[in-house]
């Protein structure tokens, strides 16, 4: 079969490699469409934990299973299917346990023609979307779903804002406050990205690099009940500032390293929370997918390249460049 590999730092190629087979509880999915995501970025540039050379990266991925391993429901086979890519979550719904992994490091990822998963991570495609659609809402979907819904507790008619939108877990947040019944406020860097959240229902946007734009917010909106970032750094208590009294920060990603300092005295007297997440347990994954088919959410797919193209993909997302998920799609 086709796949990316990585076989050093910094290195990228697409190459053939023997077909995987199916262990006991495993299925085979023939890949139609796969989607990137930051984690595979920061594993090509050696800056991630867990590191293996060679690696085929991927954590999202659509397709068919062809073949099952032994104790797998043979009715599996033939069947259009969605990856859940949060493996191993564990017991504990608050939190992953020691075992938890991604897929796409250490397991062999989705950016092949095949991959082997453990048959409790396949989901019926939603009949609703394309394959590349299919393919773009794994990670993405799931991280932002738990974000806003299980840890945030995000309720129809709250503000919600979510910083940096044109990420994939930024976009999925947005549509998903929206289809919510919330008021989603974006901010960006730059003014074409806000305009096409606005066309997503988002109520507006701020520039973030803008020095007054947090008086601004809060100013206009009140306040935010919701906060949806990934960034920390040094802009971190601008969310503070634009927490509306009792609000609730949800992140799950520091771009921009950790805050240098964190204003406490704001944090406790007006009752904000500051709400750590990754990723998703299954009870959060089949949330998702219902919420998905019910509400006919169709991810947003900035660019799509065929497999022999993966290189361009990827110099598209470390340039920050796209809107939604750029996908890879299999010959």
């Amino acid at each position: 079969m086709r796949c990316v590999q990585l076989p050093a730092v910094n290195q990228l190629h697409v190459v053939e490699v023997p077909d995987p087979r199916p262990g006991p509880g495993e299925a085979v999915v023939a890949v139609r469409a796969a989607a990137l995501n930051h984690r595979d970025v920061w594993i090509k540039a050696g800056q991630y934990a867990g590191l293996k050379w060679p690696c085929i990266p991927g954590s999202d991925g659509a397709g068919v299973v062809t073949e099952v391993g032994d104790g797998v429901d043979a009715t599996w086979r033939g069947r259009e299917v969605i990856i859940n890519p949060s493996l191993e979550w564990g017991e504990n719904e608050a939190a992953q346990g020691a075992r938890f992994s991604i897929l796409g490091l250490p397991r062999e990822g989705t950016l092949a023609q095949k991959v082997v998963v453990p048959a409790p991570q396949l989901t019926a495609k939603p009949a609703h979307l394309s394959w590349e659609e299919a393919a773009a809402l794994p990670l993405a979907g799931l991280t932002a779903y738990r974000a806003l819904f299980s840890r945030a507790q995000a309720q129809r008619g709250e503000r919600v804002l979510i910083s940096g939108v044109g990420g994939g877990v930024a976009l999925f947040a947005l549509q998903f406050a929206v289809a919510a019944g919330a008021e989603a406020w974006v901010t960006s860097s730059s003014d074409a990205k806000i305009e096409r959240a606005v066309a997503l229902g988002a109520k507006g946007g701020f520039r973030y690099t803008d020095a007054d734009w947090a008086s601004r917010a809060v100013k206009e909106t009140g306040g935010f009940h919701v906060i949806i970032d990934s960034a920390g750094g040094a802009e971190f208590g601008r969310l503070v500032d634009v927490a509306a009294p009792g609000g609730r920060i949800a992140f799950y990603g520091a771009t921009r390293g950790d805050p240098p300092t964190l204003p406490m005295r704001k944090i406790f007297w007006r009752q904000v929370s500051l709400l750590g997440t990754t990723m998703g347990s299954p009870a959060d994954w089949r949330a998702l997918v219902a919420f998905v088919e019910r509400q006919q959410i169709r991810p947003t797919v900035s660019e799509v390249f065929p497999l022999e193209r993966a290189a361009e993909a990827f110099a598209l997302m470390e340039r920050s460049a796209q809107f939604g998920k750029i996908v890879v799609t299999m010959p």
